[in-house]
């Protein structure tokens, strides 16, 4: 959504002093006003989605619209956690820059790339990746870290696939109320928004893990704290296979404290396959990797689209599990008559013999 300034200048100051205006009727072009006010008064003015459109209008614009400054400007105030040193460095080397990365990084990824089987044929995989998240309470930045994961030890390979921002003992204090009334979680459901971003700095690509608002919210009976989930989904692990859809579950844990307001205790990343097993480090980069790879969607719509997608993974999960009860069934149904049967047989052998 674009924004305004207080300070806008008049709108004559908006067009050339050469331009003279004739009537109400005679519309001037954009190719009218003058480059320095379109560039410091219009564009600076503009967030990612606006900018991005305004530069498809004309090839005076979309040169204008394509500077990197704009763009950098558009990332760190976008997702404040860009503007670590780290961050910076790897966007810088993006094909075009943060203007990549932002589109990247924005929109939804609806179409992994293919691979093929991926245990015979396994795409390129990143030495490490870098997680940038942003979380707002009521607009409000409460937490931003930058967290960089090697992926090439036998450890990461082998065991669950799992990024966790905080150490167990650490917490980050917030403005958010202790949730004394049930109405405090439909509030954090309303206000509280987050932004993962999985950074390849090899491959030079990124995509947003995250539904940007909740997909869950619930608090715990016992020791009142609250869990706030946010998922999306990854796809093109094979038709049929439990990894044909893998859900990427951000969790959000915070607990209460002595001044009455809420601390940040987890913040943590897993991927989920349709199975409700936690796919391990090898398995979670190669569909990280897909989705990164893959066709990226419109920035339009994406929370209600994430949301659409979280739920069709729960159903797809819930559908296969009651497919694996049912077959289960049958077979202890087959294996309990196979041994009636025998049972029946070797009676009828000791009678009749």
């Amino acid at each position: 959504m674009a924004t305004t300034s207080s300070a806008s200048p008049p709108l004559s100051a908006l067009y050339s002093p050469a331009i003279t205006i004739v009537d109400q009727n005679n519309a001037s072009t954009i190719s009218t006003v003058h480059q320095d006010i379109i560039e410091t008064h219009i564009f600076t003015r503009l967030d990612g989605p606006t900018l991005a459109s305004a530069s498809c209008a004309s090839t005076h614009l979309h040169a204008l619209a394509s500077q990197e400054n704009l763009w950098t400007n558009i990332c760190h105030s976008t997702w404040p956690s860009t503007t670590s040193s780290r961050v910076r460095h790897v966007i810088s080397n993006f094909h075009n820059g943060p203007r990549s990365f932002f589109s990247d990084a924005f929109p939804l990824a609806i179409e992994p790339v293919s691979f093929g089987n991926s245990s015979e044929n396994p795409p390129d995989l990143p030495s490490e990746i870098i997680s940038a998240v942003d979380i707002y309470y009521k607009k409000e930045l409460i937490f931003s870290k930058v967290v960089e994961t090697e992926t090439v030890s036998a450890w990461f390979k082998c065991s669950p696939f799992r990024v966790d921002l905080l150490d167990p003992k650490e917490a980050v204090s917030t403005r958010i109320p202790n949730p004394d009334k049930d109405d405090t979680c439909r509030y954090l459901e309303e206000d509280m928004e987050l932004s993962w971003i999985m950074i390849d700095p090899i491959g030079k690509r990124a995509m947003n893990l995250s539904s940007q608002r909740p997909v869950n919210v619930h608090r715990h009976w016992l020791s009142g704290e609250v869990q706030v989930k946010f998922a999306s989904v990854v796809g093109g692990g094979g038709i049929g296979v439990a990894t044909e859809l893998v859900q990427c579950g951000v969790v959000v844990t915070c607990g209460g404290s002595a001044k009455g307001e809420m601390h940040v205790r987890e913040v943590s990343l897993q991927l989920e396959d349709m199975d409700g097993m936690y796919l391990n480090g090898k398995e979670s980069l190669v569909m990280l990797t897909r989705g990164m790879a893959g066709k990226r969607g419109r920035g339009k719509k994406r929370e209600s689209e994430r949301k659409k997608e979280v739920e069709e993974f729960l159903e797809r999960k819930r559908e296969r599990k009651e497919r694996k009860m049912r077959r289960e069934g049958t077979l202890d149904t087959l294996c309990v008559a196979f041994g009636v049967s025998a049972f029946a047989s070797s009676l009828l052998f000791l009678l009749f013999r």
